[in-house]
């Protein structure tokens, strides 16, 4: 994915529902200047502070697994320990929530984590209500340039790709075909 320009790698750790693991992430950062995302339902502070001490440089915070004074605590010990916190919201609501809290990255998840059913139009409508001063992420469902550039024109500062990556033969040119489009800046 390196060669390929991305600009980061987002790690799966959560094992039992993901078949994710920490030494996936481990492995990576021995392998990679990236940025490395530690993917996870992150719930307990205890979970930021193994992620920085595995070398991640961001976690993902899932607004909708935490309670509001939860998402606040886990920010303000995420950012404590130096971690970039990409909190992920699926509605309007959570939404308000991300940005009342303060967060400075904010994914968009098109999949609805309880029925896995992805549908694509929640990036295009949650995006544009992004601050232009926070970063805002597409994620999930996104396979092909068209994707991307769909996610640009609303625009997403990046994407986070998964399954279509993971799963190419050619993963040095499935992410140059994903890499550098343009976005278009949010209105503030």
């Amino acid at each position: 994915y390196a060669a390929g320009g991305a600009a980061g790698v987002s790690i799966l750790t959560e094992p039992a529902h993901f078949g994710g693991s920490i030494d996936d992430l481990l492995d990576v950062g021995r392998r990679v200047a990236l940025p490395i995302l530690k993917k996870d339902f992150h719930v307990a502070p205890i979970q930021l502070v193994e992620a920085r001490a595995l070398g991640a440089s961001a976690a993902l915070l899932i607004a909708r697994a935490l309670a509001p004074d939860r998402l606040a605590e886990m920010m303000r010990i995420g950012h404590a320990l130096g971690l970039e916190l990409l909190v992920e919201v699926r509605d309007e609501a959570e939404l308000e929530r991300a940005l009342a809290e303060g967060a400075t990255m904010i994914g968009v998840n098109n999949r609805d984590l309880e029925t896995l059913i992805i549908d694509l139009a929640t990036s295009n409508r949650l995006i544009p209500r992004i601050p232009p001063h926070v970063v805002a992420i597409a994620e999930s469902g996104v396979k092909t340039r068209g994707d991307v550039e769909r996610y640009a024109a609303v625009g997403a500062d990046a994407v986070l790709v998964g399954s279509s990556l993971s799963a190419s033969p050619e993963p040095i040119a499935a992410t140059r075909a994903l890499a550098g489009v343009p976005r278009r800046q949010r209105a503030g």
